[in-house]
């Protein structure tokens, strides 16, 4: 099977620059066709068209751009084909923002046809995931009507395309555009069916559509309550940390209880920095990490559709950060620090109480002390950061990012695992490298006459394998890999590796340990590891870099402590390395398990190691191969709300830990004597 497909509106460069101007309209000339070029040029430059199952589309039929859209808008649209330059000028006028040209009606139902071929491919099993490059965008289209540069809804017809063939009764739709995608929201505002969520720039309803029902209190209507998520950005320049903070505290929550059978993504790039319309800071690595956390929700079916995004270079490289994260790769890593600001915050907080009524899952985990509401006070003039990024300083942030996706050198061993028991070899997934003997006999006697008594025979041999799989993992030419030790020796193992790690390069390492491991005594607190133990019946900061919490039995308490505890502290923490350490008693379903290692692949760039007791490994072993190599995670089942207690750990630990850990905050601070609202 291919990882994923690429759908473009034509293979011909003519194809490609059908809607070129034929009459002055300043507020359309940015929706150009250069877009889709900057963007496929990218993919060739750096190698990632060739990787992709790539598909010239085919124009959507009239029957199914009817699955969203009247008759009598579909024939007003086909007219255009037969109208002068004076008659589309007059047409264009009667709706906002939008540009008709004679070849409009072939490019949208091209642009429809590419996002059907992506979801027939990604739902038949012909590929994993894909994304259509396509214009012009549609998110904004409504049912009789075309809108911001917007003629028909893309993804809202791959949706219906997708229940209607497919039976589909649960469809996620994840609209990170800068703008409001309100055709969307229009159009299944009624239906439990389709979850739809949008962050979009807002600034309390000055920043067009200008709808009300863009803010946080619109959450649908009749049985869709609860089903429409709004995150209304009310300052520009919203950075890294703001989108991964509305990802972990708000939509993948929502995403896990609603339980998807796909997720399709209005992929609009106009939340990226630079971009004249957002005036936002994300950098197209978020973008990056932003999919792959996706990429744990549906199975792993993603289908992204293009929507917005106008500055060329921050829109080409994003679009290249995506896809590659689609194929597999690993994410780069994060720039600058994962502070969300207080707007931030504000507008999470704002729609974490607005959706609480209606999800379990942000009923255990919303903030018990309400700080403003984003709802902007009368009288006051608007807020906004006193510099918003401009096109220099975009291009000054995204060079070094050019440079480091041309030259960083992918690992010519994705994963690779050491066990010592019979049948390894035939139990993982192909393409995983079974660790043979270690040449490192020296080094591994050095280390294991720190831990005479614990490392004999045959746990001594499996010591020299995991020292060898670590180095490949330090030295670049091992992305992850999963060591099997044995029963007495594992905290030894652990506290080797450590002290490997530190002591080769890595400086900073992250250490999940579950069940029965300490950390190690003569550890120093210096700030280098971070050690979170989970297990046990108590919550506890010993101190930034040394924190307990116990193993939640629930399904929604495991996830508020993965998504509201594990994934803030590691992107907070930004590791080098990740040590994924199962001890005894560790009390994890494979399923968790699984979770929990796709998870960590993305704050390390993929670099982690997972050691697990050699009890009962094999299946264990092969589950975390398959989603250290890029597959979706298994489901965890049904979703349970979290135990009182589970809920009060976590917030104990948030309490004592926010402070230091900024990404772990989900209500704003009230405003102090420098704050932008005065």
């Amino acid at each position: 099977m291919s990882k994923c497909v690429l759908t473009e509106v034509g293979g011909r460069e003519e194809t490609l620059n059908t809607e070129i101007l034929v009459y002055s309209s300043p507020e359309c000339e940015i929706e150009c066709p250069e877009r889709l070029t900057a963007a496929l040029d990218g993919l060739r430059q750096r190698g990632l068209q060739q990787r992709c199952l790539c598909l010239t589309a085919c124009e959507a039929s009239e029957e199914e751009l009817g699955l969203v859209h009247s008759p009598e808008y579909v024939a007003l649209v086909r007219r255009t084909e037969t109208l002068d330059k004076e008659e589309l000028q007059a047409l264009s006028k009667q709706f906002d923002a939008v540009y008709f040209h004679p070849n409009t009606f072939h490019c949208a139902r091209l642009a429809v046809g590419a996002a059907l071929q992506l979801v027939d491919a990604v739902l038949t099993g012909a590929v994993h995931n894909g994304l259509a490059l396509v214009r012009p965008p549609g998110h904004h289209s409504q049912k009789e009507a075309a809108n911001g540069f917007c003629v028909f809804n893309n993804v809202a017809i791959a949706a219906k395309h997708a229940k209607q063939k497919y039976g589909l009764q649960r469809i996620l739709i994840v609209d990170w555009d800068i703008h409001h995608g309100q055709g969307i929201q229009y159009i299944f505002d009624d239906d439990p069916s389709v979850l739809y969520f949008s962050w979009h720039r807002y600034e309390h309803g000055r920043f067009w559509p200008f709808l009300q029902e863009s803010d946080a209190h619109a959450v649908g209507q009749g049985q869709g309550q609860g089903f429409t998520v709004n995150l209304p950005w009310n300052q520009v320049g919203m950075g890294n940390a703001d989108y991964l903070a509305a990802f972990l505290h708000v939509l993948l929550p929502l995403a896990f209880e609603f339980d998807p059978e796909l997720v399709l993504v209005s992929a609009g790039f106009d939340s990226a920095i630079g971009d004249p319309e957002g005036r936002m800071r994300a950098t197209p690595e978020c973008f990056a990490h932003l999919t792959q956390l996706l990429q744990v929700l549906a199975g792993g079916r993603i289908c992204a559709v293009l929507e917005g995004g106008y500055y060329l270079e921050s829109l080409a490289q994003s679009v290249c950060m995506m896809v590659q994260t689609l194929l597999g790769d690993p994410t780069p890593p994060l720039l600058g620090l994962m502070v969300p600001c207080q707007s931030a915050l504000e507008s999470i907080q704002s729609v974490q109480t607005a959706q609480a009524p209606h999800w379990a899952s942000l009923q255990q985990n919303v903030a018990p002390v309400l700080g403003p509401s984003t709802r902007f006070p009368e009288g006051r003039s608007l807020p906004l950061l006193t510099e918003s990024p401009t096109c220099e300083a975009a291009e000054a942030a995204l060079s070094p990012l050019q440079d480091e996706v041309c030259l960083r050198p992918t690992p010519p061993i994705c994963t690779a695992v050491a066990l010592a028991v019979p049948g390894a070899a035939l139990a993982l997934p192909p393409g995983v490298l079974l660790q043979e003997e270690s040449a490192l006999r020296e080094e591994t006697e050095a280390w294991a006459r720190l831990h005479k008594s614990l490392f004999q025979d045959e746990s001594l041999v499996a010591l020299g394998k995991i020292l060898c799989l670590l180095g490949g993992i330090l030295d670049g030419q091992v992305r992850n890999g999963i060591a099997a030790t044995a029963a007495l020796a594992t905290a030894a193992t652990v506290e080797v590796i450590i002290q490997r790690c530190l002591s080769h390069g890595a400086q900073r390492l992250l250490c999940v340990a579950l069940g029965q491991l300490d950390r190690p005594l003569d550890l120093a607190d210096h700030g280098r590891v971070l050690w979170l133990n989970i297990r046990g019946k108590e919550a506890a900061v010993e101190s930034m870099f040394h924190i307990s919490t116990p193993l939640p039995q629930t399904t929604g308490g495991f996830l508020s402590c993965i998504l509201g505890l594990v994934l803030p502290l590691a992107y907070g923490f930004q590791p080098d390395v990740v040590l994924m350490a199962l001890g005894p008693a560790h009390g994890l379903q494979n399923a968790q398990a699984a979770l929990l290692a796709s998870v960590l692949r993305g704050p390390a760039g993929g670099r982690i190691l997972a050691v697990v007791e050699e009890e009962s490994i094999l299946q264990l072993a092969r589950t975390l191969a398959q989603v250290l190599q890029g597959e979706a995670p298994p489901s965890l089942g049904p979703f349970f709300m979290a135990s009182p207690e589970e809920i009060r750990a976590l917030r104990l630990l948030k309490a004592q830990l926010e402070p230091r850990w900024k990404l772990l905050q989900v209500a704003a601070p009230p405003p102090g004597p420098c704050s932008p609202i005065a």
